[in-house]
C-alpha cells in the first residue's frame, strides 16, 4: 500500500509511515501510556508494544518511520527531547525496547510551541516545528544532522509536503493578522515563497496535498466565510469551492495517490462532524467519514468503524484503509471504496444565479 497524505494541523495520534509500511501510536490509558508500532505491510496488521522502564506522558508524540523505528517526542521539564525506539528481539522475559537519543530543543520563550511535522516523504527524515511570536524554526530531528534547517518570520502552523523527496514544505504563516500558506525550500537554506494568494485579505490555509496529481485541499474565507476548496499546484486556474462541501466543517486526512496529472479523479477522505450539513449516514461511535472526489458533486457520509483512530491511507486502486482498535480487535484495519456519485439533477428553466467572485489563481510554487 502507498500512503496518501497526512493531516496537517498536527501530527495525528496514529502516525503512518511515508510508504504505508508501518504506523505508530501512543497506546494505553491514564498513566500507563506506551508507544506501540503497527506493521501494515503484511497480510494482516499486527502490533508490537515498545514500553520502557517508565510510562510515557499523555502529551508525548510518536512518528512512524519507514525502517520500522518509532520517533518519540517528549517534554522533559523545559526541554523537548527526541529519541528513536525499536524492538530489540526476543528475550527470556519477552521482547525489549531499544532507545537511541537524538537531541533536544529548549524553547526560547514561554509562548513557543514545539511539535512534530508529518513524516518526511523520503521515509527516513523527521522534522519538528518550533513556533513563537518571534518567528518559526524548522528542526531536523532524525534522518540527518540534528539541528535547525530553516527560520521563517511569523508564527507558522500546519505542515504539508509538496514533493516526494522531502524538500518542499508548505506551512501556514500568520503575519500581520493574515494567514497565508507559504513554501519553505529546505534544499535552499529554508528559502520562503508564497503559495496561496486567493484574495488580498483572506486567510488561505493548505490542508493536504498530493504530489502525484498536484491536488491541493484548501480552507479559505475568500468566498465570504471559511470554506473547503481545491486547486492544482502550479495551475493558472482559480481555486474552486464546490457547493457539496459548503457547510462541511470536516478536515481532509487522506488523498488517493498515483493519479498522475488527474487531480479531479483523486479520492479524498474527510473527518466530518456528526450531524453536519450534507445529510447521509449517521455516524456510529467511531465518527463520520466523508468520501468525495473533485470531479463529483456529492459527498458520501459513512459511519467510521468503532475504535477508528482518526486517520487512514488510500491505495492507488482507490481503497481507503482505516485503522481501528477495540477491546475485541486491538489492531485492526478495515476498508472502504468510494461509491459512484449520482448524476447531477436535471433542472428546467433554472433562474439566473449571480456570478460568483473569481478568486485569484494559485501563486506559482517553486517546483
Amino acid at each position: 500500500m502507498t500512503v496518501c497524505a497526512i493531516e496537517i494541523t498536527t501530527t495525528a495520534p496514529f502516525s503512518i509511515a511515508a510508504d504505508g509500511s508501518y504506523a505508530a501510536r501512543l497506546a494505553g490509558d491514564g498513566e500507563a501510556r506506551y508507544p506501540e508500532r503497527w506493521t501494515l505491510a503484511g497480510p494482516e496488521p499486527y502490533a508490537v508494544p515498545l514500553p520502557l522502564a517508565q510510562p510515557e506522558e499523555a502529551d508525548s508524540e510518536v512518528l512512524a518511520l519507514a525502517d520500522g523505528r518509532v520517533l518519540i517526542h517528549r517534554r522533559v521539564e523545559r526541554r523537548h527531547a527526541f529519541a528513536l525506539l525499536y524492538p530489540t528481539g526476543g528475550a527470556a522475559d519477552g521482547p525489549r525496547t531499544g532507545e537511541l537519543p537524538l537531541g533536544s530543543v529548549e524553547p526560547g520563550d514561554e509562548g513557543m510551541r514545539i511539535r512534530l511535522l508529518p513524516p518526511s516523504p523520503d521515509g527516513c527524515g523527521a522534522f519538528a516545528l518550533a513556533s513563537s511570536a518571534a518567528g518559526t524554526t524548522v528542526w531536523r530531528v532524525a534522518g540527518g544532522p540534528f539541528g535547525p534547517v530553516a527560520r521563517i518570520p511569523g508564527w507558522c502552523s500546519g505542515g504539508v509536503w509538496l514533493d516526494r523527496t522531502g524538500r518542499l514544505l508548505a506551512l501556514d504563516r500568520e503575519l500581520e493578522g493574515t494567514t497565508k500558506a507559504v513554501v519553505v525550500d529546505l534544499g535552499r537554506g529554508g528559502e520562503v515563497s508564497p503559495l496561496l494568494q486567493i484574495a488580498e485579505g483572506s486567510d488561505d490555509r493548505l490542508l493536504l496535498a498530493d504530489p502525484d496529481s498536484g491536488l491541493l485541499l484548501i480552507r479559505s474565507d475568500a468566498p465570504g466565510a471559511p470554506r473547503l476548496g481545491w486547486g492544482v499546484l502550479g495551475s493558472s486556474l482559480p481555486v474552486r469551492f464546490p457547493e457539496c462541501l459548503r457547510g462541511e466543517a470536516g478536515i481532509p486526512f487522506a488523498v488517493q495517490p498515483g493519479q498522475a496529472l488527474m487531480p479531479e479523479t483523486c479520492g479524498v477522505a474527510l473527518r466530518l462532524e456528526q450531524g453536519g450539513e450534507g445529510g447521509g449516514t449517521p455516524g456510529g461511535s467511531g465518527g463520520v467519514i466523508g468520501l468525495w472526489r473533485p470531479a463529483d458533486r456529492h459527498v458520501f457520509r459513512l459511519a467510521a468503524p468503532d475504535g477508528w483512530l482518526g486517520t487512514g491511507l488510500w491505495s492507488p486502486q482507490g481503497r481507503l484503509h482505516l485503522p481501528y482498535s477495540t477491546p475485541g480487535t486491538p489492531c485492526g484495519i478495515t476498508g472502504l471504496t468510494l461509491p459512484v456519485a449520482p448524476p447531477p439533477p436535471v433542472r428546467l428553466d433554472p433562474p439566473a444565479a449571480p456570478a460568483a467572485p473569481r478568486p485569484v489563481p494559485l501563486q506559482q510554487a517553486p517546483l
